[in-house]
């Protein structure tokens, strides 16, 4: 329960969830809720900024679940991952929140799929690369984090696109690990670097037909979304 939202599904994301973290990495937690109801009927209905809220030590992010939805039916990465975790990153789910997991793949779209992960890709890549060569020591550490959130987000886009599922632990954390240094101790190697991994990306995705539809399957995901404010209407 968070306040008076119920909690559907909770998860530790970010470095742990990816297999990336140190001894000093901080717990990241996403969660996905359902507002009573009730409150989608008065003054100060639960939607856009008044949907999300984000707590600190620890750091919580939770988004309502009609917003939620929303951002993941655009394949938004971040949210994304939190239906594709590891068993034991789960830290509570609810029935409602099973079934959002169960219903996972019908969430997503090939072309949302691919916008989504390659042009937030794009985008960290034009960061980095607009960076310059000189950092010092505390810009080089965000720059090799900035790095190999760029890796994962180009590998994950392509393997969503290309199967359909999606493996937020990472079989190597090493290789990202060693890009993310290669890129903040060495920017013309490392953007060098990036830029083949998003052009090998381009390349792979336009010579495949992915198993995804164009589109996600948006009927599912409201039926998933009136069970959610049935069950909560006395709430």
């Amino acid at each position: 329960m968070t306040n008076d939202w119920t909690t559907l599904l909770r998860g530790v994301v970010g470095s742990h969830a990816y297999g990336l973290a140190g001894p000093h990495s901080d717990v990241d937690i996403l969660e996905v809720a359902a507002a009573p109801t009730a409150d989608f009927h008065g003054l100060r209905i639960p939607t856009g900024k008044t949907a999300s809220r984000v707590h600190t030590s620890p750091d919580i992010t939770v988004h309502e679940a009609g917003k939620y939805l929303g951002l993941c039916l655009k394949a938004n990465p971040t949210v994304t991952e939190l239906l594709w975790l590891p068993d034991d990153c789960y830290v509570e789910r609810h029935p409602l929140g099973d079934e959002l997991v169960a219903i996972r793949r019908t969430l997503l779209g090939a072309h949302y799929v691919r916008d989504a992960y390659l042009g937030y890709a794009s985008a960290q890549f034009r960061r980095l690369r607009n960076r310059g060569t000189t950092f010092s020591s505390d810009t080089q550490a965000r720059t090799a984090k900035h790095a190999r959130h760029l890796l994962r987000l180009i590998d994950g886009g392509v393997q969503l696109y290309l199967t359909g599922h999606l493996d937020v632990r990472l079989a190597d954390p090493e290789r990202y690990v060693h890009f993310g240094h290669t890129v903040a101790t060495d920017p013309v190697a490392g953007v060098r670097l990036a830029q083949e991994a998003l052009d090998t990306a381009d390349y792979a995705l336009n010579r495949a037909t992915s198993p995804l539809p164009d589109q996600p399957n948006s009927d599912t995901a409201e039926r998933w979304l009136k069970r959610v404010r049935l069950q909560l209407l006395a709430t």
